[in-house]
């Protein structure tokens, strides 16, 4: 997969646009590396699943993008490395919030029923050729006011009561994916099977909405191409966008 150091070069930024953005720049530009991370203290337009906006409140939470060149994976298989990196930043989050951290299918980290991180990966191709793979990553670390999301979303300082570094627990995130991603190239069935137990309401009644229809169903897992397995005596499959979530 990837022999570099994610993190290595590790770009700081005060303030930027979006960090997906910035990174991707600097590949089109030719100034990038497998394994660099650019962190922003404050993200102005950061970028959330299928077009939503990613909102964070200035210097108090972990905005970054890594650029990696996926080295052993062809785009079909895609997926293997979006399960990778959330089970890298699962295994982050759950040193410091212990118990109760889930991977929320397509892309969310869960604290219980909160939501405490996003990750959106981007590609750049060159041709049919995968050159790279831009993951944004924000997670809550220091924030306590989530306006209208409220109880909906949570921090590591609203679960643990402590005060963060920033930047040291955003390169502590680097070496927690950089070693999941190193156990994708030696076993990617071991990383699918880790996944999927820590994978949100997983064999659990859930409500989602296709279109106008909200029904009830049971979570059994996410197939290698990224679609959502629901059902008991009838499977049914649904990709990335074609149904949400419903909360009561």
């Amino acid at each position: 997969m990837n022999t570099t150091t994610i993190g290595n070069p590790f770009i700081e930024l005060q303030q930027v646009d979006s960090t997906n953005n910035y990174a991707t720049a600097l590949a089109h530009a030719g100034m990038a590396q497998s394994g660099t991370v650019v962190l922003a203290h404050h993200q102005t337009k950061g970028k959330g699943q299928r077009t939503k906006a990613w909102e964070t409140a200035a210097g108090q939470n972990i905005t970054l993008s890594i650029l990696l060149q996926p080295q052993g994976l062809v785009l079909s298989e895609a997926f293997f490395l979006s399960m990778a990196v959330a089970l890298g930043v699962q295994r982050f989050y759950s040193r410091y919030a212990i118990e109760d951290v889930y991977i929320k299918w397509p892309n969310d980290l869960y604290w219980r029923d909160r939501k405490a991180g996003g990750i959106l990966i981007e590609n750049i191709l060159t041709g049919a050729t995968w050159k790279y793979a831009i993951i944004g990553i924000g997670i809550n670390i220091n924030q306590t006011d989530f306006g209208e999301l409220g109880l909906r979303a949570t921090s590591l300082k609203q679960i643990t009561g402590k005060q963060y570094d920033i930047v040291a627990l955003a390169k502590e995130l680097c070496s927690s994916i950089e070693a999941t991603v190193r156990q994708l190239q030696v076993n990617k069935q071991q990383v699918v099977d880790d996944f999927h137990a820590v994978l949100y309401k997983r064999f659990e009644k859930v409500k989602l909405r296709k279109d106008a229809r909200v029904f009830e169903t049971y979570i059994q897992g996410v197939s290698t191409a990224g679609e959502l397995i629901t059902g008991q005596a009838v499977e049914e499959r649904f990709s990335v966008g074609e149904v949400e979530w419903v909360f009561e």
